[in-house]
């Protein structure tokens, strides 16, 4: 497993790098934020371990520009600045995990091993679909570049969908997940709220992104089958049983071959 261990504070950085390669990872040093980007960019890591504080741009900035260009490469912050914000603003910019100095060596393998289970798949920090895009961490929500401006069960609402395109969700199950209460067996709420929802996500003249399922609930659909249906059906001009002209392709092989002169 090779890890790059982002530290500009030299001693710091060679402890770490001596304890992770003792504990049979190879190991690669970057001092600051350009250096690191650009190392992730020409080799392939499994973790990566990163302080905050670092020179040319910071441990978050890495964070965020390495999530942006689609990697998803286990990050692991380990810094001094261990406050609840600190830690907030790092798993918010795309972190996995976050130890604050002093540290246990024990520890931080126990939490290397872990994500390393929990693999490099993606997790982008917008939930998307179609032109829909959502903000999980700053609660913001936009349909193509206008931003909509949801009450907070709507978005509760949007996000149980967004995080389930395509799936067929009951009124049982969007209850349990988005209301703190109980189906009763009777209430209407999600309907209600499902028209809120369609009211500021939809536009005039297209079908709405949200589809009722009779009988059964609610799904959100996908981006290209929310848009209108072709219109179908015969040419008013012929009337339902009058045939169309024939294309140029059926009136070449209706005529036979040529005759020649």
């Amino acid at each position: 497993m090779r890890v790059l261990v982002v530290e500009d504070e030299v001693r710091t950085a060679e402890l770490l790098r001596r304890g992770l390669t003792e504990e049979g990872y190879a190991v690669d040093v970057a001092a600051d934020g350009p250096d690191a980007v650009w190392q992730v960019s020409e080799v392939s890591y499994d973790l990566i371990v990163l302080d905050v504080m670092l020179p040319g741009f910071d441990g978050l900035e890495v964070c965020r520009r390495l999530r942006a260009d689609g990697c998803w490469v286990p990050v692991l912050v380990l810094t001094a600045l261990g406050s609840v914000g600190e830690r907030v603003h790092g798993l918010d910019a795309g972190a996995d995990d976050y130890l604050a100095k002093p540290f246990s060596f024990a520890e931080l393998f126990a939490r290397l091993r872990a994500l390393v289970r929990r693999g490099s798949h993606a997790r982008p920090a917008l939930v998307t679909a179609g032109d829909l895009r959502m903000d999980p961490a700053s609660r913001r929500v936009w349909r193509g570049e206008a931003e909509l401006q949801l009450s907070p069960k709507e978005f509760a609402l949007l996000e149980l969908f967004l995080r389930h395109p395509g799936d067929l969700l009951t009124r049982t199950r969007i209850l349990e997940h988005v209301w703190d209460y109980p189906c009763d067996g009777v209430s209407n709420v999600v309907d209600q709220y499902v028209a809120y929802l369609r009211r500021k996500v939809d536009r005039p003249g297209e079908r709405s992104h949200l589809e009722t399922v009779r009988g059964a609930g609610y799904r959100l659909r996908a981006p290209d089958t929310a848009r209108p249906p072709p219109v179908s059906g015969p040419s008013p001009a012929h009337g339902p049983s009058a045939p169309g002209p024939p294309s140029l392709r059926q009136a070449s092989r209706d005529a036979g071959p040529a005759q020649g002169g």
